[in-house]
């Protein structure tokens, strides 16, 4: 067993306090939940707007996927670890709050942007602000929360996602079925405007005043830790690399997943489009109805089977829920693009949507449990540093790349997603089994740690 790498502690220490009212904890969820919703509109309002954007930008497929991933990507995951680590030091409902305010504030002026350069770095600006929440969200409901229901709490979290993405669907097919009647708006100051350009303005604005939300949230107590200060950097570090096989395992196992959602949800409406024959609004509509449902309902069930494992004896629950759904989406998955209806496809996609989320609730929830407290922070962000770098940065424009270089024909789009997608859980599930055994030492770790500091 590698030594431990603090020295025991000799003050006294004071109990741990109780935790909050179950109703005002669950509270707190919603809000982080509510606010996790509008960070994924912003996010992804772009995903079906591929055609109007691309016509009045002059951009192509793999222009556009860097609009949808890489660019919001490599900004959010680097802001992430500085952010992360203040965090585990500063006031979380404050961070939240600030990043909500700018990201907001970027996603309006995406709506400004006058050629492709001005979106790149609006979709930066984006970046950013969204770069402050995960990390102390996952921070603060750990602190809410007892161990046995920590999946659970953090899975409601992660609803965000798939509410989120629905819902941009939804108004993304909205503002299409408008601009086919439109050509343009004119707004005060502003003068004639796209569609695609107002609906930036609707889901943007509105949150700079909404991030005031996150004062009626407290800070709860930080748990497993005699002080204020928080852990120096460098043993942060030597702390991460006694950990890195687990690390690797898990992060990057968790990102592949990420891949192939991200290469999915955003390509999946342009797949209908040019190979089913349908509108950007049906798509939209029922795309968004199916990530809002299936996602939802996915994702909250991997929290709950997670904790019924827990209290079962399996402390390494959180991880063999993730290798499970990810092998048994490799049914549905593989044949989404492969049907000849699209009905069909549309029902492949729910049950394969189910499984896949799933995993995003309880990969957070493994990271708070394998770290000490005052290390949370830092370690979930480099847990998103991975799976938006791997997933968000890359998983739209690998999808673009097999369409635009490999297959060079717009309407194959369905064999790049099939591609992309099936790889990238098969390599998942490897990673996931292989970090089974490495995940149960870090636990030991993480008990040894705050054994020898308390």
């Amino acid at each position: 067993m590698p030594p431990v790498s603090s020295k025991p502690a000799t003050d006294p220490v004071p109990p741990e306090p109780p935790y909050p009212r179950p109703a005002y904890s669950w509270y707190v969820v919603g809000a982080l939940t509510f606010v996790y919703i509008f960070s994924w509109i912003d996010r992804q309002i772009l995903n079906l707007m591929v055609a109007p954007i691309r016509r009045d930008l002059g951009i192509s497929d793999f222009q556009m996927s860097l609009l949808m991933g890489f660019s919001f990507a490599v900004f959010y995951t680097f802001f992430g670890i500085p952010l992360g680590r203040l965090a585990d030091s500063r006031s979380r409902r404050g961070l939240i709050a600030a990043g909500f305010a700018v990201w907001s504030l970027f996603t309006a002026g995406c709506g400004l942007a006058k050629n492709y350069a001005q979106m790149l770095l609006c979709r930066m600006g984006v970046g950013v602000g969204e770069a402050s929440l995960s990390p102390a969200a996952y921070s603060l409901i750990t602190d809410y929360f007892p161990p046995n229901r920590l999946a659970t709490a953090i899975s409601v979290y992660s609803m965000g996602i798939y509410i989120g993405s629905g819902v941009s669907m939804i108004l993304g097919g909205t503002v299409v079925a408008f601009a086919e009647g439109r050509e343009s708006w004119v707004l005060p100051l502003l003068g004639a405007i796209r569609p695609w350009q107002v609906i930036f303005f609707i889901v943007g604005l509105p949150g700079v005043l909404l991030a005031l939300l996150m004062y009626t949230v407290r800070e709860p107590e930080r748990r497993g830790r005699r002080g204020k200060a928080g852990v120096p950097l460098p043993e942060v570090l030597r702390y991460l690399r006694e950990n890195w096989t687990t690390f690797a395992c898990h992060n990057v196992g968790f990102a592949l997943i990420s891949f192939s959602n991200y290469g999915a949800a955003a390509w999946i409406p342009s797949f209908f489009i040019r190979n089913h024959g349908w509108t950007a609004a049906q798509i939209g509509m029922v795309y968004g109805a199916v990530l809002a449902i299936a996602g939802t309902l996915g994702i909250v069930a991997g929290g709950r089977f997670a904790d019924w494992l827990m209290a079962r004896g399996h402390r390494d629950a959180t991880l063999r829920v993730g290798l499970l759904v990810t092998l048994l989406w490799l049914l549905p998955g593989t044949f989404i693009y492969l049907v000849p209806s699209p009905v069909l496809s549309v029902a492949l996609i729910a049950v394969a949507q189910f499984l896949t989320s799933a995993p995003f609730g309880v990969a957070p929830a493994a990271i708070q449990q394998m770290m000490p407290p005052p290390m949370r922070g830092q370690a979930s962000a480099i847990y998103l540093f991975a799976i938006n770098l791997i997933g968000l940065g890359m998983g739209p424009s690998a999808v673009a790349a097999f369409t635009t270089y490999a297959f060079a024909d717009d309407a194959l789009v369905g064999y790049s997603l099939l591609i992309v997608t099936t790889l990238a859980h098969a390599l998942s599930a490897l990673l996931l089994w292989a970090g089974l055994r490495p995940f149960r030492r870090s636990l030991e770790r993480r008990d040894q740690w705050l054994a020898a500091r308390n």
